[in-house]
Formats: C-alpha cells, sequence, structure tokens
C-alpha cells in the first residue's frame, strides 16, 4: 500500500508540475501585445527593445524575447513612400511562425529579408504584425497564428487602422503567406468598409482548406488530434471555412492574387489555394511552375528552416519567381520578366 501511495503522489506531482508551467504559459500569453498595442508601440518606438519581456517572466526570457521585435526593415515609422501610387504594404505571416520568421533575414536578423528589401527598392514602405499568440501544448511554448483566425481578423484590421492613421495614406497592400491570405480575407469579410485594402496577395493560402500533407483528414480529424484552433479551422470543409467561401470569396474594388506552387506539401491539395471570382471582381490565380514553363520548377511552401520537410531549397517567401511575382501583383507597370 505504501508503494502503491508513494507512486501515486509521485503522479500526482508531476500533473500538478505540468499544470503549473500550462497557467504560467497562460498568463505569459495575456502578457502578447494585441496588434493595436504592438502598433502603438512600434508607432512610438517602444517595440523591439532588447529587454522587453516582461520581468516577471524572466525565466521564460529566452523564448518570448524579440516576441514583438520588428524585422530589419519593417515598421520604420519614419519611412516615407516613393509616391503616392506606392501604397504601404502590410506582411501577414502564416500559422506557427512569427514576423521575423517570415519576413526577416535568416541568416543575420540585422539586414532585410528578402521580399522586404525587394518591396523597399520599389520605393514602398514596409508594415508587419505577430497575430494570432496561442500555448502550443505538444512543445510547451508560445506560437503566433495558432489563435482562431476571427480574433486575428481583428487584431489585423486594428493593424492596418493603426498604419493608415499613421501614414496619412488611404488604402494598404496586403501580402499574406498561407493562413495570413485567410487572415485577410476574414477580415474583408467581415469589415463594413473594404476599401481600406486596395490588392491582396496571397502566398498559398488554404483557401478551400488543407489536408496538411495528409496528416488531417477533416476538421473533426484535426481536433481530436489536439492541432491548435487555426490549423482546425484551415481544415478541408472546416465549418470556418465555409462560411468564409459562402455566397461569394471574393469583392468588387479589391485586386486580388494567388501564388501557389506544385511542389507545396503543406496546402494540399495545392490548387485549394485558389479562388472562384465573383461576378466583376479582379482575381489572378497562377502557379510558379506554370508561370515558368517548368513543371520541374521546385518551389517550397515554406522557408527552409532547419529539421524541416521543406528544407531542401527555397520557398514562395524567398524564391527569385514568386518574389518578382508579388512585385508585379502590386505594381502592374513593373517592367521585367519572372527570373525563371
Amino acid at each position: 500500500m505504501a508503494r502503491r501511495s508513494t507512486h501515486v503522489i509521485a503522479r500526482l506531482r508531476a500533473v500538478s508540475a505540468r499544470l503549473a508551467t500550462v497557467a504560467l504559459f497562460a498568463v505569459a500569453a495575456a502578457s502578447f501585445p494585441s496588434a493595436a498595442a504592438f502598433a502603438e508601440s512600434v508607432a512610438t518606438g517602444s517595440a523591439g527593445a532588447p529587454d522587453d519581456v516582461p520581468a516577471a517572466f524572466a525565466p521564460l526570457a529566452g523564448a518570448m524575447r524579440n516576441w514583438g521585435k520588428s524585422p530589419a526593415g519593417v515598421n520604420d515609422w519614419e519611412c516615407r513612400p516613393a509616391d503616392a501610387q506606392h501604397r504601404p504594404v502590410v506582411l501577414v505571416h502564416g500559422t506557427g511562425r512569427g514576423m521575423q520568421e517570415s519576413w526577416g533575414n535568416l541568416a543575420d536578423p540585422n539586414i532585410k529579408g528578402p521580399l522586404v528589401e525587394d518591396l523597399a527598392n520599389d520605393g514602398r514602405c514596409v508594415y508587419a504584425l505577430n497575430y494570432g499568440s496561442a500555448f502550443d501544448f505538444p512543445t510547451l511554448s508560445m506560437k503566433w497564428g495558432f489563435a482562431a483566425i476571427e480574433n486575428s481578423a481583428a487584431d489585423l484590421g486594428a493593424f492596418v487602422d493603426a498604419v493608415l492613421a499613421h501614414t496619412g495614406a488611404t488604402q494598404v497592400d496586403v501580402v499574406g503567406h498561407s493562413q495570413g491570405g485567410t487572415v485577410t480575407r476574414e477580415y474583408l469579410r467581415t469589415s463594413p468598409d473594404r476599401t481600406k485594402i486596395h490588392s491582396l496577395v496571397m502566398l498559398a493560402p488554404p483557401s478551400h482548406g488543407s489536408t496538411l500533407g495528409g496528416e488531417f483528414t477533416s476538421e473533426a480529424d484535426a481536433r481530436n488530434k489536439l492541432a491548435p484552433i487555426a490549423v482546425q479551422q484551415q481544415a478541408i470543409d472546416s465549418a470556418f471555412l465555409k462560411r468564409l467561401n459562402e455566397g461569394q470569396e471574393t469583392f468588387p474594388g479589391i485586386d486580388y492574387t494567388v501564388i501557389a506552387t506544385k511542389s507545396d506539401q503543406t496546402i494540399t491539395p495545392s490548387d485549394s489555394s485558389f479562388l472562384v471570382p465573383a461576378p466583376a471582381t479582379s482575381v489572378h490565380n497562377m502557379y510558379v511552375q506554370d508561370v515558368c514553363g517548368n513543371q520541374d520548377l521546385v518551389v517550397w511552401h515554406s522557408r527552409p528552416f532547419p529539421n524541416s520537410s521543406e528544407s531542401k531549397g527555397p520557398g514562395l517567401l524567398d524564391h527569385d519567381v514568386p518574389r518578382f511575382l508579388v512585385r508585379q501583383a502590386l505594381d502592374p507597370t513593373l517592367s521585367g520578366t519572372p527570373p525563371c
């Protein structure tokens, strides 16, 4: 009996330790800034300070530092566009990776990432946010882009308003990677005023859902496997996507571009990215392989992070061709041809 009691007590202590860890991260999550708060902090120059981790969470400093730090060349509130035609560009990251991981330079965070440098050279002012922080139980860590997409869309709306207010522009252009495109579409669906976005460029969005390379067969399957709520919502035939696509997928007055890759192993099937144009709307669906006339061209969904299944070469955020297509979508007068 004594040995049995000792075993039970040990188990209870282990459970208590796990619950304490979860509680600590839950409190830490509550301290993550909203998009509106982040926009205000970068506008006043207080975001991205070396010690911007709350003192109460010093043990988590390694994981939380840079939670709101902007990539090089992004959120420069002193930036002035080349002219009125060069609208501010808002970058919206995908699932599980924040703005530094998505848009920053992977080799040296002090220099601009590839797409940011392209846009800056085109005379654009570039802005980005982190959204959708949520606790990831398998890794016991906080992740961006894991929260409910409806909430992330509200974050994006607040950030767009902050960019417009600070820059004095009347519209922004948005470039969304993966879930970032879907978040933007949800913002447009629920916004009473859809005139704030001129062009929406989406890099492999899960417009009609994804099996995530065969990992999830349905929303229920994703839920049973304890996938984050945002991942559940991006499953094929999810209730969220049915609601998002119901009636019409696109709206007049916005120029939509979807850039997908046939070698995508995350958004599967890859053609689920493409939008069905509503009447009198501007929609451009394209595969990078078709643009180049090369079906053997390999462009991965995401960036070549170590230990990733897609770490063999450049992805949509780094490859020369999709980056050129993004620039061309934002400026149809851009000269040149895709560097295939």
